[in-house]
């Protein structure tokens, strides 16, 4: 193999969720593919290091700071929905169901990978709490353990604060079927019915 394809091979299996197989079919798809189309990638990927910052009030990734969700005057002002990652934020904001404002954490606490309050973004929450007149504040992190340590951290450093902390339910999904799911979920979904 070529030491340029070699070297773009190395680089996209650093992407996170790509092998060195999956790097090498599309580093093959981009030398067989248009040049424009390769510039254009290559310009994508500048421009997104150069121009994106994180939003100094939510900590999500912008172009402009503040972000368009903090400065949008529709938004419920006094309801922070707190998320993991700006992925998180986009999926919760895709349904159109909150219409509060939101903090991104940039991780998870992970005590086995090192990760730890002082990794994560959850100072500025603190900070932006004692700034702003907060009602709730909606934890949605994964059910995962990390993401339930998380919600718990969290949980405990702003009761002091006298702000209401929420947590997102869990459950079944829509569509699920209860002889597919395990013990852990169907455990959930009864701890968190709601009267009909």
């Amino acid at each position: 193999m070529a030491d340029p394809i070699r070297r773009l091979v190395q680089e996209l299996a650093r992407l996170p969720g790509i092998g060195e197989k999956t790097a090498t079919r599309l580093a093959f798809h981009l030398v067989r593919g248009q040049r424009q189309h390769v510039h254009d990638l290559a310009q994508a990927l500048v421009d997104v290091t150069d121009k994106i910052r994180l939003c100094s009030v939510c900590m999500t990734m912008t172009e402009a700071d503040p972000c368009a969700t903090c400065t949008d005057t529709r938004r419920e002002p006094d309801m922070i929905c707190v998320v993991a990652t700006p992925s998180d934020l986009i999926a919760i904001d895709r349904g159109g169901h909150f219409r509060g404002r939101y903090h991104v954490l940039h991780g998870l606490l992970s005590p086995l990978e090192g990760i730890g309050p002082d990794d994560i973004r959850i100072a500025e929450l603190v900070r932006r709490l004692g700034s702003e007149p907060v009602r709730e504040v909606i934890i949605a992190t994964s059910p995962s353990v990390d993401g339930e340590a998380t919600a718990m951290y969290i949980a405990r450093t702003l009761k002091p604060l006298g702000v209401r902390v929420s947590r997102i339910a869990t459950g079944l999904p829509v569509g699920g079927e209860l002889e597919y799911s395990d013990q852990a979920t169907i455990a959930r979904a009864l701890a968190g019915r709601a009267t009909m």
